[in-house]
């Protein structure tokens, strides 16, 4: 039995049905840990910020509902991951990165060397200047092209 159920309203919003009936809505899925643990850690919180239920891992969690709550937690983040660099307008900045994600092709401009960070001795968070953030989450595992372009701005 699952410990709860995540269904649709008519309105489209989330909502928490707990096991003795009591429903909970809107609800709203966040990670705990998005870059570090992203299938680890999960809150469902209500329209207060008040958490309701605690996910401790969604592989915990029967197939079906580990759908819906992937699909709760995607709707709400937006952190494209950087597959390959495939060019940099100069190596100064700012500068323009076309680049593959793992949502499609796009192109965005760094402003500074300042706006990637390294989070772990692999990943790297990439602001670009609309605010948007990029991850590359192993920078080893990029092919050797990404890596030389990158190595210019680290």
């Amino acid at each position: 039995m699952n410990p709860f159920d995540l269904q649709r309203d008519a309105f489209g919003l989330w909502v928490l049905v707990m096991p003795d009936g009591t429903r909970h809505s809107p609800v709203t899925a966040l990670r705990a840990y998005p870059v570090s643990a992203p299938d680890e850690g999960v809150a469902l919180m209500d329209a207060e910020g008040h958490e309701i239920f605690w996910i401790d891992a969604l592989a915990h969690l029967a197939e079906p509902l580990r759908a819906q709550v992937v699909q709760a937690l995607n709707e709400r983040e937006f952190l494209p991951e950087i597959l390959q660099l495939s060019a940099v307008s100069s190596f100064a900045t700012p500068s323009t990165w076309s680049v593959q994600t793992d949502r499609g092709a796009t192109e965005f401009l760094l402003k500074g060397e300042e706006d990637i960070r390294r989070l772990t001795g692999t990943v790297l968070l990439i602001n670009d200047a609309n605010g948007v953030q990029f991850m590359i989450r192993d920078l080893a595992a990029m092919d050797k092209h990404s890596r030389k372009l990158l190595d210019r701005f680290l």
